[in-house]
């Protein structure tokens, strides 16, 4: 279980070991679940960060979308599940480098990768949502 949570990461043996992910989370509700929409590198103005630089868009995608938990009372600790889109998945490395300036490394969340042709603009290079769960004490 993470501390403070009734979330249990699920990695059982004979499936290798994901780098920042868990092949499956349980968790024992009652809780309360938070859904965050697809977060982009944009800021609080609707402003582009960091055009061209994927690791400055991901850094800015992680700030939005702590925001939306935060605003939620929920933290990483309470994140079961990331996905992530990208439009090129060559760059995963990169995003897994910002992801743990963010993310606790003990904190490895169910998660998805899928490289897509385009996202909702042009200059968005990565796209992130979250799911949480916070429990209802």
């Amino acid at each position: 279980m993470r501390s403070g949570t009734d979330i249990r990461q699920i990695d059982p043996d004979g499936l290798p070991a994901g780098p920042g992910y868990s092949h499956g989370i349980s968790v024992e509700v009652p809780g309360r679940l938070v859904l965050v929409s697809g977060q982009v590198p944009v800021d609080a103005t609707g402003t582009l960060v960091g055009e061209g630089d994927l690791a400055a868009q991901t850094r800015q995608v992680f700030r939005n979308v702590e925001t939306v938990l935060a605003d939620a009372g929920a933290s990483w600790k309470h994140v079961v599940k990331l996905g992530y889109y990208l439009r090129d998945a060559t760059g995963v490395g990169v995003v897994r480098e910002v992801r743990a300036e963010f993310v606790p490394e003990h904190i490895t969340p169910a998660a998805t990768l899928v490289e897509v042709a385009r996202l909702v603009r042009e200059e968005f290079l990565v796209e992130i949502d979250a799911m949480a769960v916070v429990p209802i004490r």
